[in-house]
């Protein structure tokens, strides 16, 4: 098993998108490794295509799209569902 829970976070520099990653921040843990991609870059947006990423902010934690990024917009206990601030033992 990982030692380390891979959080990407999609980004177009925007408000909403900033609060998205201070909040990811907020509440990460040691587990956690975090990498933000800028949608602007056309490779990032070329590989958020094909990851399914439809809007912006997204986060994607160990690869697979959070469940609030697929519907409603990023949320913390969907987040935190999810994993992340829970150390991995």
């Amino acid at each position: 098993m990982s030692t380390k829970r891979k959080i990407e976070i999609f980004s177009a520099g925007c408000a909403a998108c900033t609060e998205t990653i201070e909040l990811v921040n907020k509440i990460a843990c040691p587990s956690c490794e975090i990498t933000i991609f800028d949608m602007n870059d056309s490779a990032t947006a070329t590989r958020a295509r094909k990851l399914g990423i439809h809007s912006v902010p997204a986060v994607l934690i160990d690869g697979k799209l959070a469940s609030c990024c697929s519907s409603s917009g990023v949320d913390e206990n969907a987040l935190r569902a999810e994993g992340v601030g829970r150390t991995i033992a």
